[in-house]
């Protein structure tokens, strides 16, 4: 999948885009870059005026400052690809770097480049690709937050930033962790606090929170977290896009620490703190979170599915998601105005207290009534729906999955003959369930995550019958 992508993004650079070569093994400082004389070292380069790429013109940085030209005549510039060979190269810092159009860092093709950190900052214009990020590579295993990109007050901010096809983890094996491991050791995956940042197809495992995005405007897509201590995901900035992700393994829980884990979390921080803003423009679309695919595990936690306790949330897009779950709290949402929840499964992992969750729309933690909510074509376990103008149609509050889906807990495409086939309505659905096929597939739309396909065959290739 590597070369496949980074091949679509070579296509689409530039015509007189040049391709340089970094070699951690085989490479050297007096290189110059090429296939047979690479260079040695990634931090090198960007920190030796290799790469002509733009600044602000002084510091601190000022809001309606201009960029200007740093390194003229570098042999890098806007448009161009470093290609990473197999080798260790430590803490990576990309800084006050704003290319006029993305620079790429991609591992070449076959090779396995591996960082302890990646801190991308003061940048713009960078795509990242096919790395192995892990503090494993080196002594000590300390917990850190392994990816970060970053606003900063002295040195200005990031935007247009994209991470893809990354493998990003604590440890490959945590199978020997206990608590203190997952709560001390174990660290964090990718923390994004800046402007249209996009992480895409990338895996993040064996981590204590997996991807935190308070920037706005960021993608988050496609992505699998596996194994988690804290939270999978946050999403704290504006017009966040969260959709395809696959969350699951909550590990250890508030037994052992004070966080309360949600597969996504997410609250608002005003003039008056936590509670008193707004975290608007949010889509959640076809994400899976399950608390625990092996139920019996000793260290699985009751994990809150999708948690918003502190808000307003406003103009949210909730559909599609499926929430596999031992806790009340499916979806909750305290304090929600224009929003739709529509065409979400929410289940029981076990059966057994606690539980069974709930889709749930609640008043603001002040009093404030939650109002204009679509809760539209759901299946849950449960529902607790309260505020001004809640509309509320078409749901399924079902206490025998069996007869709705094809293997509950965890495949909960819908079986022929269910209650929920064709029984949804048009108004307010998605036009694609949560396995991309189109709605609707028979004489109507049906309930839930997954739309029934008409040849009876799931698009992940799993059949029923």
């Amino acid at each position: 999948m590597r070369c496949v992508l980074l091949g679509l993004l070579i296509m689409g650079s530039p015509a007189l885009a040049t391709t340089f070569h970094i070699d951690p093994v085989n490479g050297s400082a007096a290189g110059d870059g090429s296939a047979t004389q690479p260079w040695a070292s990634l931090q090198q380069v960007l920190d030796s005026g290799l790469v002509q790429t733009r600044d602000w013109p002084d510091y601190p940085y000022e809001e309606g400052m201009t960029l200007v030209t740093v390194n003229a005549g570098a042999p890098v510039h806007a448009g161009d690809t470093l290609l990473l060979h197999t080798g260790y190269y430590g803490d990576v810092a990309i800084e006050h770097a704003y290319n006029a159009s993305p620079i790429i860092i991609a591992a070449a093709a076959g090779a396995q480049p591996r960082l302890r950190s990646l801190l991308i900052r003061s940048a713009q214009n960078w795509i990242v690709q096919g790395l192995d990020v892990s503090p494993s590579f080196s002594a000590p295993n300390e917990q850190i937050t392994m990816i970060e990109v970053a606003d900063h007050d002295w040195s200005g901010p990031a935007w247009d930033i994209e991470l893809a096809d990354l493998d990003v983890f604590s440890i490959a094996d945590a199978s020997a962790w206990g608590p203190t491991e997952w709560v001390d050791l174990a660290s964090s995956g990718v923390d994004i606090d800046a402007a249209r940042v996009t992480l895409r197809d990338s895996r993040i495992r064996n981590v204590r929170f997996g991807i935190a995005l308070s920037g706005d405007d960021g993608r988050i897509q496609r992505n699998l977290i596996d194994g988690f201590s804290a939270d999978g995901m946050r999403g704290l900035g504006n017009r966040g896009l969260f959709e395809y992700n696959r969350v699951q393994n909550n590990l250890i829980g508030d037994d052992f620490d004070e966080n309360h884990d949600d597969g996504f979390q997410s609250w608002t921080v005003g003039a008056g703190g936590v509670g008193t803003g707004e975290v608007s423009g949010v889509v959640l679309r076809g994400n899976v979170f399950i608390n625990a695919t092996n139920p019996s595990n000793p260290l699985r936690s009751s994990m809150q599915g999708i948690g918003c306790f502190d808000g307003f949330f406003v103009d949210w897009t909730v559909e599609n998601n499926v929430v596999v779950t031992d806790h009340w709290h499916g979806m909750s949402f305290y304090g929600m105005r224009n929003s739709r929840i529509v065409n979400n499964s929410v289940i029981d992992l076990d059966n057994t207290s606690p539980g069974p969750p709930w889709i749930m729309v609640h008043d603001h933690k002040n009093g404030t009534s939650s109002q204009n909510v679509l809760v539209r074509n759901n299946l849950s376990t449960d529902f607790s729906l309260d505020g001004i103008a809640i509309t509320a149609d078409h749901n399924i509050e079902f206490a025998n999955a069996s007869a709705l889906f094809v293997a509950p807990p965890f495949d909960l495409h819908l079986r022929t003959g269910s209650a929920a086939i064709d029984s949804g309505s048009a108004s307010g659905a998605p036009l694609l369930d949560a396995d991309q096929v189109s709605r609707p597939q028979g004489a109507g739309f049906d309930m839930g995550a997954y739309e029934l396909r008409s040849d009876g065959i799931f698009a992940n290739g799993f059949d029923p019958d």
